[in-house]
């Protein structure tokens, strides 16, 4: 059994003893953290809080505890039942709401679950307000309301309408461009949110050719969650054998977005945001955000209209601090995560949809060709293990000595840029690993950058 509990909230598999897995005593101590740290922000209010859910099995049991730890409190909850990520997020806006949690453990496997809580933004807590709830975590210190001062309970069903309305309010948002179109699009729903979320939004985009699978929102996996073109081999002979024009696959809380082109390869989970990205910038100028492991195409892309990219650390919270210091007019992460803060700050596989076909849609291009009107790069991602007693910092430090005549970047864990070529190398949070992200303008260059890296800490751990 695992549970991790980190700045993003916390995440486990179902099941086990307290501590140990995530188990129903693990779920009333935190979401009661989180309450008591709510009403410490307004202690002479009422206190209001979304609730949302992907479909796996355990979130109906999960979403019970959490909903009844809150009222217990004296919370009001809303709760929007199935939904998506960015759907909670602009809820919390929509409804002036005090915080948020998401019940979903992303990409990972159905046995897995987690809570992903939001502040008063609609956005992840930042590492501060994250310190500030675990300095309440003491159970000792937890305060429940007598039965007249019970938190309020309303079911919202039309969240998501209202998530798609605003969508389509976007002023680039161009529905028209996409009817014309007459696309025919396949949809991979993994069997979560987005079975029901996307169809919806390309009905409302006036896309009449919708081929679904997977869009039955049991909870039943039918493939490894995350987006990768390894997991959407389905989808890709999907879209090749019945012509389609395109097809869409998202992760089970709808905040990551891939595209499959229409001879069934992958269009790339980097170049989702690079193509979005670029149609933004045609419209309006200015600087671009992403992470340190995401491609460096685009980069290129907003310095071709003009705008300056920025990086930042791994991760939706330190993107969206490095948007709003750099005035970012669009930004993401490489994993197929569009940040496009016109709607607001939080990854959202709908916007992005809606932004790539208005796209595709006005450049009367296919998803294949216009791919290749983008630099061509590959991303190499690896791992390696290390034995418990070594300190990951400290390998990294002697490579960063063998590289120092390298132009480096130690704001993540280590990036060293060769000319065009890069390596990012960063310590896992949850046990000895380092990752190793590669890119080239070839994939077999992009694995032996990473392999020689590979062969590096292989030779600094000799002596240990």
């Amino acid at each position: 059994m695992t549970l991790i509990n980190s700045i993003s909230g916390i995440r486990g598999t179902i099941g086990g003893r307290p501590g140990e897995g995530l188990s129903p005593v693990d779920i009333v101590n935190f979401a009661a953290a989180y309450g008591m740290w709510l009403r410490s922000k307004r202690p002479d209010k009422r206190t209001r809080v979304l609730i949302g859910r992907d479909s796996r099995t355990s979130g109906p049991v999960v979403n019970s505890i959490v909903v009844s730890t809150l009222r217990s409190m004296g919370i009001d909850v809303i709760d929007a039942g199935l939904s998506t990520t960015p759907t909670v997020e602009m809820a919390v806006i929509n409804h002036s709401a005090e915080g948020g949690i998401i019940i979903t453990a992303s990409h990972n496997p159905r046995n897995w679950n987690a809570l992903k809580l939001l502040n008063e933004k609609g956005e992840f807590l930042t590492m501060k307000e994250a310190a500030e709830m675990q300095a309440m975590s003491d159970p000792s210190g937890f305060e429940f309301v007598p039965s007249e001062k019970i938190g309020t309970y309303t079911a919202a069903s039309d969240l998501l309408e209202k998530h798609i309305e605003q969508i389509l309010d976007l002023p680039l948002v161009d529905a028209e461009a996409i009817k014309a179109a007459d696309l025919s699009i396949v949809v991979d729903g993994i069997n979560s949110s987005g079975g029901i979320a996307v169809p919806r939004l390309l009905e409302a985009l006036g896309v009449e050719r919708v081929r679904c699978i997977y869009c039955e929102p049991d909870g039943i996996f039918q493939h490894n969650p995350e987006p990768l073109p390894d997991n959407l081999t389905h989808l890709s002979s999907e879209v090749a054998e019945t012509d389609a024009h395109l097809g869409i696959a998202v992760d089970p809380d709808v905040d990551r977005l891939a595209i499959i082109s229409e001879d069934g390869e992958a269009f790339g989970e980097e170049y989702t945001l690079v193509a979005v990205a670029d149609y933004v910038l045609t419209h309006s100028p200015g600087n671009t955000v992403s992470n340190l492991s995401s491609s460096q195409a685009l980069a290129e892309v907003t310095e071709k209209h003009g705008g300056r990219h920025y990086y930042s650390a791994v991760g939706e919270v330190n993107v969206v601090e490095a948007m709003k210091l750099h005035n970012a007019v669009i930004g993401g992460e490489g994993n197929g995560g569009v940040i496009y803060p016109e709607l607001h700050y939080g990854r959202d596989a709908l916007a992005g949809i809606a932004l790539f076909l208005s796209k595709l849609a006005k450049s009367g291009l296919s998803c294949s060709r216009l791919r290749k009107t983008y630099p061509d790069y590959h991303i190499s991602k690896n791992k390696i293990e290390l034995s418990g007693d070594i300190d990951t910092r400290k390998v990294i430090d002697r490579i960063a000595e063998k590289y120092s005549k390298q132009s480096l970047d130690k704001t993540d864990g280590l990036k060293i840029w060769f000319d065009r070529e890069w390596v990012h190398l960063r310590s896992s949070n949850t046990e000895p690993v380092i990752r190793i992200y590669a890119e080239s303008d070839g994939t077999v260059k992009a694995d032996h950058i990473a392999e020689k890296i590979k062969q590096d800490i292989s030779e600094i751990l000799k002596d240990y």
